[in-house]
């Protein structure tokens, strides 16, 4: 079993200005820059080979190993490595686990990496134990946007395997953390075991109350309506929308007509909240408001109207969104793009070619993300352009853009971004890599792995956990070819 370090004590500030409702309509962006020890070199691949020497120190490292001696299985390969011999496969296989069962994931991926050399087919149990290790080492960091990345990870993975972890992380001092678990457990499909989510309902942030809502309505947790009915009753700010949708899930179909009001309040955060919801339920009589509400005073309540625009996924809502891709702020035009791709109608694709040319480019980024969704193949050369601009946000929203396709051209310019000066376009890199859902992509995230950044190899871990559960996929070779 991995054993996470000790729980960090210390308590987390949720920053100022972090929206309520953030951890429900928005990802996160992390990064930051560490440093660690360089890789260290293969050993001679010319010695000779002592298969009697061999097959006994591999019978000592068995033994060693079934003892639950890692710390030992590890000073066996130093010391044969440290004689000039060349290690077996069977040594290396189990020094890589045992760097593993003791949290050392950054290690244990240096010897995958000789392991398993380039053009060689993956070792997949080894693998998808490696990059679990990767994030399981990472939830009790203690610096906080590092098991935010952890806890996003795991959230991505759908929970899958590790409930626990999960449970554990509601406990966790940061409310980012928290809303993340939240999120989590409610992916995994253990929100209606979960006490912690229950107990999350009287949390002392907004955003992790809403996670928590949001997890148990959508499990239709029935037991938490008279809860629901407070909250809604009692709060004028966005929990209280989110409370309705919960009742409305549950089947109180009667708030739906709240919710709809919701959208038309003085306070334009209400009004965001509402909107998103409506685009999430998808009710007929939700169209006509969300398509009014592109044309809301507020740029934060347009840009929500557009995204949910794209939830509801109807072609009616075309017109709406025609007009949202020329609206004055950059935000609500890069929105109301990816929303028409999302509808998935080829014709629109006359209406995104112009925004290749906007002037901001974060525009551009995701007017690529909308082409790339109709299956256009040129926005890759606009993406190409973006990906060299000097402005590491760019790159970034470049990378994530690119998530939006199945194009195997992708990974040719994902793969150049992983090696970017800064980690923010690595870590989207690293992400983009999981959604494009090739298994192509596993051997580039491997590199990754030994990422500088943790935040980045926690994405890069994730990433490759992702494509290696997809079922009845044939693996290729690590080669890059």
């Amino acid at each position: 079993m991995l054993r996470p370090p000790p729980v960090h004590q210390a308590r987390g500030n949720v920053p100022l200005g972090f929206p309520l409702f953030l951890p429900v309509f928005l990802p996160f962006f992390i990064s930051v820059m560490i440093f660690v020890p360089c890789i260290a070199a293969d050993g001679d691949a010319t010695a000779p080979p002592q298969p009697r020497i061999q097959s006994t120190l591999d019978r000592e490292t068995i033994r060693t190993f079934k003892l639950g001696q890692y710390d030992e299985v590890i000073r066996i390969l130093h010391d044969h490595i440290s004689e000039d011999k060349k290690p077996s496969r069977e040594l290396l296989r189990l020094a890589c686990i045992s760097h593993i069962e003791l949290g050392h994931p950054e290690e244990a991926a240096k010897l995958y990496m000789r392991l398993i050399p380039s053009g060689q087919p993956e070792d997949v149990p080894l693998l998808k134990q490696l990059a679990l290790g990767q994030i399981m080492s990472r939830v009790r960091d203690p610096q906080e946007h590092i098991r935010i990345a952890a806890y996003t990870a795991l959230a991505d993975l759908d929970g899958a395997g590790v409930p626990a972890i999960l449970e554990d992380g509601m406990l966790d001092s940061s409310a980012l953390v928290r809303a993340r678990a939240a999120e989590a457990i409610g992916k995994s499909g253990g929100a209606s075991r979960s006490d912690a989510l229950k107990r999350a309902l009287r949390d002392e942030a907004p955003g992790v109350r809403i996670a928590a809502i949001t997890a148990l309505g959508d499990a239709k947790v029935n037991d938490i309506s008279a809860r629901l009915t407070d909250i809604a009753r009692i709060d004028e700010g966005p929990e209280s929308i989110f409370a309705l949708a919960g009742l409305f899930k549950l089947g109180r179909t009667d708030v739906l007509i709240d919710i709809t009001n919701a959208a038309t309040l003085p306070n334009p955060e209400v009004r965001m909240a509402a909107l998103g919801t409506l685009g999430k339920l998808r009710r007929p009589s939700s169209l006509a408001i969300l398509s009014q509400a592109v044309y809301d005073p507020e740029p934060s309540v347009r840009a929500f109207a557009a995204g949910a625009l794209g939830d509801y996924g109807s072609s009616e809502g075309v017109a709406a969104l025609t007009h949202a891709i020329s609206d004055d702020h950059p935000r609500v035009r890069g929105i109301a793009a990816v929303s028409l791709g999302r509808l998935g109608i080829r014709d629109t694709r006359s209406l995104l070619q112009p925004l290749l040319r906007d002037p901001v480019e974060q525009v551009k980024a995701s007017a690529i993300e909308g082409l790339l969704r109709l299956g256009e193949a040129t926005p890759l050369f606009v993406a190409a352009d973006l990906l060299r601009h000097p402005d590491p946000s760019v790159r970034g929203a470049t990378a994530q853009a690119l998530s939006a396709t199945s194009n195997p051209r992708v990974l040719s310019l994902l793969d150049s971004l992983l090696r970017d000066q800064q980690p923010l376009p690595r870590l989207l890199a690293a992400r983009s890599l999981g959604k494009t859902g090739l298994p192509s992509a596993i051997p580039l995230l491997k590199t990754g792995l030994t990422d500088t950044d943790p935040t980045v190899r926690i994405a890069a871990a994730g990433s490759v956990l992702r494509l290696l559960n997809k079922k009845k996929e044939k693996f290729p070779s690590s080669s890059k070819g």
